[in-house]
């Protein structure tokens, strides 16, 4: 029930095709093509050219590893991305939804695989983004989300709170248990891995 409106206009009234062209989408799973990350980067939109090609990977915060790449953009990346790390796939596939130049770029979890320093390479894309484009993310690491302008807490599909970051935190209520067990999840992670060295290093010795 209830309506949807996209910048005053009923979304209903927007013709699909018009719609599709303003939204670019990045997902969990990346599909890397056996090409070049050039060509996965046009793939976003045909006919693209080199110079809409290099504006989207310096957007996404990909170029300072593609130029250290051995043959640059024409490094041919092997099946499903094979020779990336998951960060460098991940801001493969923004600068991928970037070259259409979207309005909105939906974020669907894809910060949820990464490791903590490709986790902020992809924020710190996002941030910068933020400052043109609207941005809609659906994350449950909420490290992802701490910077948004609005956050809506969803429980089995019902909004359950919403607010910024702060209001939330503030509430003591759904939001926070959520992301107090989550840095309780990493504190336990971290000790455990420190842990785990020290009985190396005991071997070792």
């Amino acid at each position: 029930s209830g309506e949807i409106f996209v910048d005053n206009t009923d979304f209903y009234d927007i013709q699909r095709e018009d719609w599709l062209g303003r939204i670019g989408f990045v997902s969990q799973d990346t599909f890397i093509f056996n090409a070049s990350i050039g060509e996965n980067i046009k793939v976003g939109k045909e006919g693209a050219s080199d110079k809409e090609m290099t504006m989207s990977a310096k957007l996404a915060f990909a170029d300072e590893f593609i130029e250290e790449m051995p043959d640059g953009y024409d490094t041919i990346v092997g099946d499903r991305g094979l020779k990336l790390s998951g960060g460098q796939r991940q801001r493969i596939a923004i600068a991928r939804a970037l070259i259409r130049n979207p309005e909105i770029i939906i974020f669907d979890e894809a910060t949820s695989a990464l490791d903590n320093v490709s986790e902020q390479k992809i924020k710190e894309a996002i941030k910068q983004l933020g400052k043109t484009k609207t941005i809609i993310i659906s994350a449950h690491r909420l490290t992802t989300v701490l910077d948004a302008d609005y956050i809506y807490v969803l429980d089995h599909g019902k909004i359950v709170e919403e607010g910024t970051h702060h209001e939330l935190f503030s509430k003591e209520g759904y939001y926070w248990n959520l992301y107090r067990m989550q840095e309780e999840g990493k504190i336990a992670v971290s000790l455990s891995n420190h842990q785990a060295v020290k009985r190396n290093n005991d071997s070792a010795s």
